[in-house]
């Protein structure tokens, strides 16, 4: 009885001292319960759960790596530096017949995996080396390949325009998707309804930024921004607005593949500097045509600048003996080492831009910031 008695004197004491005291922080006279004004003013005051918090080095992350074809390694080099990690070993050779062989040299199972590589001359061989890249770590068990084509090849196929013809872009978009590629970051498409090919995630990016950002620095006077081509148009207005330019544009027909015939130039440019932008340099035509066309009307002087110098054929030798004052393009593409010797030509890195992409995705933080 007297042990019954003590046990219950226990669990008394105990529930007392599990009760609130009147002085702590949160309690009340009616046993602690806060009243309802103060937890309304408390949700009130609630803030949304912060984004999730970046690493400042991406080498301090297991779960990440970083990759490279053949087509633009320095670019791959580039970024790693920007997020402070090494491009992956792998092995990549050919037979005697050209075939592609592809091995990794690093685990990457449970891995968030990127892959540079843009799908630049030569097209098809650098495509075929990303897909076999793909199906490697796949193979390994990588927990998602976002692939990085700074260049996508065959853009420019992008719509039936004439009969019997294919939809390459389509067809290259499946042909990633199939393989194993469950993201893409894009810089620059010729036509962004490409994103709608793909059943995957895909990011795409700008090259402004990086271009607007020089040619502040240049501050050239009476400027005017010229679109090519009917075509470019919002590209070139995003670019003049950036600038608090005037807008112009060059009304042409395009005869054929690579060829165009300048029409003539919409828009008043007698006096200004203009600044012709457009997001592929191919063989210079086009745009060694634009500058003659600018110049006739008036124009006291022509810049250009581009996201992607394709450059292909006479293009080099277009430029040099062109009246263009210079041609400012990013590395998307290896630029060719006669286009290095050359002075009219300028190289800027987006590598900072597709570094930070790459860490918002991975992170999983927004990429809108880096549209504009």
């Amino acid at each position: 009885m007297e042990a019954e008695t003590l046990i219950r004197a226990e669990d008394k004491q105990k529930g007392d001292e599990d009760k609130p005291k009147a002085s702590e922080p949160g309690s009340s006279r009616d046993g602690g319960q806060k009243e309802p004004a103060q937890e309304q003013g408390k949700a009130r005051d609630a803030k949304p759960a912060p984004e999730r918090k970046r690493i400042r080095n991406l080498s301090e992350d297991k779960r990440f790596k970083l990759f490279s074809g053949t087509a633009n390694p320095e670019l791959a080099r580039r970024i790693g530096e920007h997020i402070g990690v090494k491009v992956g070993e792998t092995k990549l050779q050919r037979f005697a017949d050209g075939e592609v062989f592809f091995q990794l040299l690093e685990n990457v199972r449970g891995v968030d995996v990127f892959v540079v590589q843009p799908t630049c001359f030569p097209v098809d061989q650098h495509l075929v080396e990303l897909l076999v890249m793909i199906d490697a770590l796949k193979r390994a068990s990588a927990a998602r390949i976002t692939v990085v084509v700074p260049y996508y090849g065959y853009a420019r196929q992008d719509r039936k325009d004439r009969p019997r013809v294919a939809i390459s872009a389509k067809l290259i978009a499946d042909l990633l998707t199939v393989a194993g590629a469950n993201r893409a970051l894009f810089v620059d498409l010729h036509a962004a309804q490409i994103q709608g090919f793909f059943n995957i995630p895909v990011d795409h990016l700008y090259a402004s930024p990086v271009l607007v950002g020089y040619f502040r620095d240049l501050n050239l006077p009476n400027l005017m921004v010229v679109s090519p081509d009917p075509g470019g148009i919002e590209r070139a207005r995003f670019f003049a607005q950036k600038m608090g330019a005037p807008l112009a544009f060059v009304d042409k027909r395009r005869t054929d593949i690579n060829v165009a015939e300048v029409m003539n130039v919409v828009g008043d440019v007698k006096g200004k500097i203009c600044l012709v932008i457009d997001d592929i340099i191919d063989t210079a035509g086009t745009l060694v045509k634009t500058v003659d066309a600018l110049l006739d009307s008036g124009a006291t002087a022509v810049h250009a600048c581009a996201s992607h110098a394709v450059l292909s054929g006479p293009a080099i030798e277009r430029i040099a003996a062109s009246r263009l004052e210079q041609l400012v393009v990013t590395d998307t593409i290896p630029l060719r080492e006669a286009g290095q010797k050359l002075p009219k030509i300028k190289v800027l890195s987006i590598a900072g831009l597709l570094g930070a992409a790459i860490e918002s995705i991975h992170m999983e933080t927004s990429v809108s910031s880096l549209f504009s």
